[in-house]
């Protein structure tokens, strides 16, 4: 059984939930916050969204399969580790660029990190939930 009340919010819920993943995804490299904590909250939402109507709909919705999400944030996290190899320095320092963004500051490799730990909570997360809601 649907419930209008159930699938209305969650329809408007996801959104929101997604914009605050990237709020706190943003704002953890220099304040609470972060890629896991922001990952949670977007695997939150799209959990509200497989409950609100099924875990088809939530999969389509994603429109990329979790496990491709486990493996691009894997690849981002190496990635900022290997910067700052190729600049003869110890793996994973944080190097920061000289331009300040206006929103985001002074954007880093702890950044870059922050960014893979976000799509690796995500696909991880959603991964197990799709897994038991199908069950």
């Amino acid at each position: 059984m649907t419930s209008l009340i159930l699938s209305t919010a969650a329809r408007y819920m996801l959104p929101l939930l997604l914009l605050f993943s990237v709020f706190l995804l943003l704002r953890g490299h220099n304040e609470p916050g972060g890629g896991f904590v922001g990952g949670l909250v977007a695997a939150a939402a799209f959990s509200l969204y497989a409950i609100a109507y099924d875990v088809a709909t939530a999969r389509r919705v994603l429109g990329i399969d979790p496990r491709f999400l486990i493996g691009l944030g894997l690849l981002v996290a190496l990635g900022s580790g290997v910067v700052s190899l190729a600049q003869g320095l110890p793996f994973m320092t944080g190097l920061w660029s000289e331009y300040a963004w206006p929103i985001l500051g002074k954007v880093g490799t702890p950044l870059l990190f922050d960014i893979g730990v976000y799509l690796v909570v995500i696909g991880v997360t959603l991964t197990i939930i799709f897994a038991l809601a199908e069950a």
